[in-house]
């Protein structure tokens, strides 16, 4: 088999982002949709594939060599333990699940049927992201003392008519931040402890629209994180990487990390640093590192249909999707109890 058949459950954004990233992909195929909502049937029949209502449907139909799990944050295990049961590799958008303990549970699962679980944490395949780790595990700003990441953007009043998206279990901690957690700890290191503070002082809804918190790492660097789904701003990983040309891109930082040595700005990769002697009265200068392009959806695509017909392990498999989810789970508990939180691997 040089070709994997991949079904999608779920079209909404994110899985009509994969459907599109999956035409674009070498060594996979779109094998099936399966959403309940009627609409999705039309999808289907545009995309020329079969249309099932339900995962269960789909799995004992067959002709599927694997899943994509798009569907709300609350129905992630359930489904990837269905797929996990009938040994098809499920590659599960972020988050696992609503929590951690639910989220164990799919892992330990597929660990114990030895059948591939990846997450989407798709920002790790973006080749701009394997630079700047190459730049910082290579020393190019000497040992990382802090880290910032900035969340600000405005989701428009429709995008909440969907009501999933109001309640808890979503919010820009769960769909926006996790995503910037999970890159600091692969660039970065281990987070082993947070503090926060959220507000849904605008919007009213049950689900935080703002919060921030500080992050401390196991290396002994030090970081800040702040996001918001409600402020016109340009300083996202959405507005500032060129992934998604849905946004319009702007040319700031969204990711700020120092060290030693130097400091480096992402997405950009400009590395900021003393030419000479290091200190405060000394001119700085800047230079870009490389900036190597590829659509990180596609790319991850490609990786799952390599994990499914050449059993190449996930580049973010199950136990990296816990963790990460481990440091969200403490950032919601902070900003419930307002104290310092370890974080629980």
């Amino acid at each position: 088999m040089t070709t994997a058949r991949i079904a999608i459950a779920g079209a909404g954004l994110i899985g009509k982002r994969h459907a599109q990233a999956m035409a674009q992909a070498a060594g996979a195929s779109l094998a099936a949709i399966i959403d309940p909502l009627p609409a999705a049937a039309g999808f289907a029949a545009a995309e020329g594939v079969p249309y099932f209502p339900t995962l269960g449907a789909m799995l004992a139909a067959g002709g599927a060599d694997g899943v994509i799990l798009a569907t709300p944050n609350a129905q992630h295990v359930e489904g990837g333990l269905a797929c996990l049961r009938a040994g098809l590799p499920v590659l599960v958008e972020k988050p696992l699940a609503t929590d951690v303990a639910a989220a164990r549970v799919l892992v330990e699962a597929a660990e114990a049927a030895g059948v591939p679980l990846a997450v989407g944490h798709h920002r790790r395949h973006n080749p701009l992201i394997a630079a700047a780790k190459a730049m910082i595990a290579g020393g190019e700003i000497g040992t990382v003392v802090s880290v910032h990441s900035m969340f600000w953007l405005f989701k428009p009043d429709d995008y909440f008519d969907v009501a999933w998206r109001r309640e808890p279990g979503a919010g820009p901690v769960f769909i926006n931040l996790i995503h910037d957690v999970d890159l600091l700890r692969y660039l970065v290191g281990e987070i082993t402890a947070v503090q926060a503070a959220q507000s849904s002082a605008v919007r009213g809804n049950r689900v935080e629209e703002t919060a921030v918190l500080t992050l401390e790492f196991a290396n002994g660097a030090l970081g800040t994180a702040n996001v918001s789904d409600t402020i016109p701003a340009p300083w996202s990983w959405e507005l500032t990487s060129g992934e998604n040309p849905a946004y319009p891109q702007s040319s700031e930082a969204c990711y700020l990390i120092g060290g030693t040595h130097g400091a480096l700005e992402l997405p950009a990769g400009r590395l900021w640093h003393n030419a000479g002697k290091r200190g405060w009265w000394e001119p700085l200068s800047a230079r870009i590192g490389p900036r190597p392009s590829g659509d990180p959806l596609v790319l991850q695509i490609e990786q799952f249909a390599r994990v499914i017909t050449a059993a190449e392990a996930p580049l973010v498999p199950g136990r990296e999707g816990l963790k990460t989810l481990a440091v969200i789970e403490a950032v919601k508990t902070s900003a419930r109890e307002g104290c310092r939180i370890i974080v629980q691997n």
